[in-house]
């Protein structure tokens, strides 16, 4: 328990320090006013292809589970994936999203704990590699080729060994996800482009009229530095990405920051129906009864 407190301080502290660093030096009163004139019907674009990307992952999620053994229905698996969105935003520092889903799967399930941490660890790395490969897509149209040129080949290589890296450590540590490898590699690059989609209808919304390989390739960017589990939700890992991004590039930081936070919220309400999922899990349930709630 000690620990779950310490870890909930931690990003707590972490998050708010964040957010107190770029609110501090960034213009409050446009950022209020960018985002009071925000326009609705981007955001519900925004909202859609989020979710989009969310029940690809689940699906691309359930593919793993089928690897080490485990069927689960598919609105079953989709119910518990939202649950566990709610749970990684709304209830940091506790059992997470991730340890949840293990935890009831182990728990009516009867898989070893190693098999489906496997499979949920894994699904994650391979989220991973696809969000780096578009990362390094991104920026070389970018602004970033144009400030340094000489490093650009680096980005290309990045972008060049991803999946070969990707189908190598999966052969090598997880030959039980190789049938599903391709498929797999495949939603997660639609995952991945479903959230820059999601992004760029939030850039549209906040009215940004240029540079909008630059946001999005910083957006993917920002993406990656929210993998450490430091703030809550990402908040704050986000948004000093992209100040201190947008600064590098001498570009409109307000937008920048408005659309981190932005996303942030999009998020946050796309995980909302997670807690409506109502997924009861006592003890006298059959198999069968689980699946069918």
């Amino acid at each position: 328990m000690q620990g779950k407190l310490l870890k909930t301080a931690v990003q707590i502290i972490f998050t708010v320090a964040a957010l107190f660093i770029v609110l501090s030096k960034t213009d409050l009163n446009r950022l209020g006013s960018i985002i009071r004139n925000a326009q609705p019907g981007y955001l519900l674009g925004a909202i859609l292809f989020f979710n989009i990307s969310k029940i690809v992952n689940a699906v691309r999620l359930n593919r793993f589970f089928t690897a080490i053994g485990l069927r689960l229905s598919t609105w079953y698996n989709l119910k518990l994936y939202y649950l566990g969105m709610f749970y990684n935003l709304f209830l940091p520092g506790g059992i997470g999203g991730d340890g949840y889903k293990i935890y009831v799967l182990k728990k009516h399930h009867g898989l070893a704990v190693i098999n489906i941490f496997s499979a949920v660890f894994w699904d994650r790395v391979s989220g991973i590699f696809a969000l780096i490969f578009l990362s390094a897509i991104l920026i070389i149209p970018s602004s970033f080729a144009e400030l340094y040129p000489n490093e650009m080949l680096w980005i290309w290589i990045i972008a060049g060994i991803s999946y070969p890296l990707s189908l190598l450590l999966t052969w090598l540590f997880y030959r039980q996800f190789m049938p599903v490898f391709l498929v797999t590699a495949i939603e997660s690059l639609v995952i991945q482009a479903t959230q820059v989609i999601s992004a760029w209808f939030i850039l549209m919304a906040l009215s940004a009229s240029s540079h909008h390989i630059d946001y999005l390739a910083i957006f993917l960017i920002s993406s990656v530095a929210t993998i450490l589990p430091l703030t809550i939700g990402g908040a704050g890992a986000r948004e000093v990405t992209f100040f201190y991004a947008l600064n590098h590039l001498g570009l409109d930081v307000n937008t920048g920051v408005a659309l981190s936070l932005v996303f942030f919220v999009v998020s946050a309400i796309s995980s909302l129906p997670g807690i409506l999922a109502k997924m009861r899990h006592e003890p006298g349930h059959s198999l069968a009864s689980v699946e069918e709630n």
